[in-house]
């Protein structure tokens, strides 16, 4: 029984599946699409997508895991050449299945198998050089700030005119009345510290007037004391 077992054998071997997997996809990557029965062409997803994957790392060490498994040395030159280029920015999903009917004679039901970036009709940006995202923040946003903003300066442009002198008018009457209400204020004060400081004086003037002795009665002192 084979309970739980999800890999289908196709009737042979493990040598014999190994080989008939091989010989299919060297045949897809060479021709990037072949047409066979349903149950090889899902058994070949499955083996084959990891291995387009793994040639997205051009290294010597994927090279030769990947030649270990298809022991073809062009097949693995287009695969990390052309095939990797292209499907460079996909995350998987690399190969596409579409039905194509029964087959004559035992009735077996086919299929398509092809790779996606390699057919322009089902794939409207093949042959597109794909640009690298950026991820720079605020870019989006300064875009779209950037419109609005554009009509909202002219708007203020032509309302400044009529609100400049506006508040001309309306700065410039109270700024005068309060320019001469503080000019009357100043000489106002200066006027009264004057006068009093001229009262001030002269009042002191008459003190030392009143306090200083004549210089007769100081010279009649200065005898009698001799």
């Amino acid at each position: 029984m084979r309970h739980g077992d999800k890999i289908n054998n196709l009737g042979r071997t493990a040598a014999h599946r190994r080989a008939l997997l091989a010989n299919l996809s060297i045949a897809l990557i060479e021709h990037k699409r072949i047409t066979t029965t349903l149950a090889k062409a899902k058994a070949l997803r499955r083996h084959l997508e990891p291995l387009i994957t793994k040639a997205k790392d051009n290294s010597t060490h994927s090279r030769r895991i990947v030649f270990s498994y298809l022991q073809n040395k062009e097949a693995v030159k287009e695969l990390f050449g052309t095939i990797a280029d292209k499907v460079g920015d996909r995350p998987g999903g690399y190969l596409r299945i579409i039905r194509m009917g029964f087959r004559r004679g035992d009735g077996a039901e086919t299929a398509m198998i092809e790779l996606v970036d390699f057919n322009e009709t089902y794939n409207p940006n093949a042959g597109k050089v794909r640009q690298a995202k950026k991820t720079r923040r605020g870019g989006k946003k300064a875009a779209v700030v950037a419109e609005p903003v554009a009509p909202v300066v002219e708007e203020a442009a032509v309302v400044e005119e009529p609100v400049a002198e506006v508040a001309e008018e309306v700065v410039a009457a109270p700024v005068e009345e309060t320019v001469a209400a503080v000019e009357e204020t100043v000489e106002t004060a200066v006027e009264e510290t004057v006068a009093a400081a001229e009262e001030t004086a002269a009042e002191v003037a008459e003190e030392a007037t009143e306090e200083a002795p004549a210089p007769a009665e100081e010279e009649k002192k200065d005898e009698e004391q001799a």
